[in-house]
């Protein structure tokens, strides 16, 4: 389909026009570059992980590095998607549409957090323009806290 072709957007539809729809689907909501490259620096320092995983069987919710074995969920959120108080921008077209779509994303990472809390998990969320290696030594060192907090409680 072609911006002449004569497609508009049903009523009430998120995308403005077949190429923005066709756009808009191609944007990967998992493995992007942020989450490789942080997850890269972890592989390298031994640590092991599950990537876009269930932290809890009954929520129908994903984080994008999981360590089971410590109960800790990381998140690297995008600034658009997930509402960056630094780097979010409205958009300019159908801003209702995508500021109410940011907003419930928002409210569902709140949410999550509050989940997985409550079940003993641990949340770690990084914005995608953070350091990688900096995002990396928070999460190996949270890693390694709650490993050592684990291995106190095997031995007392």
């Amino acid at each position: 389909m072609s911006e002449n072709d004569g497609w508009s957007p049903p009523e009430g539809s998120w995308a403005s026009s077949a190429a923005r729809r066709r756009n808009m689907q191609a944007i990967r909501s998992r493995d992007t570059k942020p989450e490789q490259l942080v997850r890269r620096l972890l592989h390298a320092q031994g640590l092991r992980y599950r990537v876009a995983a269930k932290p809890l069987p009954g929520l129908r919710r994903t984080a994008d590095v999981v360590f089971r074995p410590v109960k800790l969920a990381v998140f690297i959120d995008g600034c658009y998607w997930h509402g960056c108080p630094e780097h979010y921008v409205p958009p300019k077209t159908n801003p209702g549409y995508w500021s109410d779509k940011v907003a419930r994303n928002m409210a569902r990472d709140r949410d999550t957090d509050e989940q997985l809390q409550a079940a003993g998990w641990t949340v770690l969320r990084f914005w995608e323009h953070e350091s990688p290696a900096a995002c990396a030594a928070r999460i190996a060192a949270e890693v390694e806290k709650r490993r050592a907090r684990t291995r106190g409680a095997d031995t007392a």
